[in-house]
């Protein structure tokens, strides 16, 4: 199996995302991110996914940067409970599980498994960018070592998830998402607007899934309510979305990707109204190289299909 990375703010999607690499992947650690709700309930939410999990052999979970790279002092980035519920889980508060995080620091551990296994650790980035970002930082000689990373992030000129210019992964951490895009390690990027497209499951698709009626299922139900009428009162989009699945999904099988592109993407970090705005130069006007492989099409019912597996394979 192909060795991964799986690098999250862990709450609402990122936990069915996280199941998805376990059941596709040698999955090397997890490492959490500043990002959409507290961070240590973010932490706490990975090692309880992994007990859904359950898989045959332990899962490291590593706790990494809980701020973005330039926040100072007491400066803290803007979570997203309204979205996912207060923890995270579709305000199901889950018990703790048994297994406890790491002692080192995320960073340190993707630099000591990419050095361990040089070529052959994918990164799958379903949070802001900051840890490998940083990682980038401490040990520029690891650029060379990572064959791919498959980022969740952007828009590929259309409307933001939270603001109308940015999808939230690329606004709360700019500075970090510029950096990693320009790192020259390869990169494929799947949009917020491919989730729109491509990724919702709507009610009679959350009956389906009631009806496999294993544990994976159960945890999908339980975890997407509160997200679910957030989509539709706020995104008027009816149904979840499962942008960070989709990713995962596609890193297991680029066959799901039926269109996509390479691009010169850039991030806008100082723009008054479009901070974290992912700008993807179809056209080519800017003359420059891409560095970017940018996704523009799924095949939505394999996509499914996938999902489904995944949560009937936990019994």
């Amino acid at each position: 199996m192909r060795r991964v990375i799986i690098d999250t703010d862990t709450a609402g999607d990122d936990t069915i995302a996280l199941l998805t690499a376990i059941h596709h992947f040698k999955v090397e650690g997890v490492t959490i991110t500043g990002g959409n709700v507290a961070f240590d309930q973010e932490v706490e939410n990975a090692l309880y996914t992994i007990q859904v999990a359950n898989p045959e052999e332990k899962i490291p979970v590593y706790k990494g940067y809980e701020r973005p790279l330039l926040a100072t002092g007491q400066e803290q980035h803007r979570t997203v409970e309204d979205v996912h519920g207060e923890d995270g889980m579709g305000g199901a508060h889950f018990p703790k599980a048994v297994q406890r995080p790491e002692e080192g620091h995320a960073v340190d551990f993707i630099i000591e498994k990419v050095k361990e296994y040089p070529g052959e650790i994918n990164l799958l980035a379903i949070a802001p960018l900051t840890n490998i970002a940083m990682a980038i930082q401490k040990d520029p000689s690891i650029i060379k070592d990572i064959p791919h990373i498959y980022i969740m992030g952007g828009t590929n000129n259309t409307l933001g998830n939270i603001t109308p210019s940015a999808e939230y992964n690329f606004y709360v951490d700019p500075e970090a998402a510029r950096l990693v895009l320009h790192s020259g390690i390869p990169i494929t990027m799947v949009g917020w607007d491919m989730c729109i497209d491509y990724s919702i499951m709507d009610d009679n698709d959350h009956a389906e899934i009631a009806d496999l009626q294993t544990a994976g299922a159960q945890f999908f139900i339980d975890i997407n309510r509160v997200v679910m009428q957030f989509n539709k009162t706020v995104h008027r989009l009816n149904g979840t979305t499962h942008p960070d699945t989709l990713l995962v999904a596609i890193a297991a099988d680029e066959s799901l990707m039926t269109e996509s592109h390479d691009y010169y993407v850039d991030i806008e970090i100082k723009g008054e109204l479009t901070r974290g705005y992912s700008l993807v130069d179809i056209n080519n006007r800017l003359k420059k190289k891409p560095n970017v492989r940018v996704c523009e099409a799924v095949d939505r019912d394999r996509f499914k299909k996938n999902l489904f597996e995944v949560l009937e394979a936990i019994k």
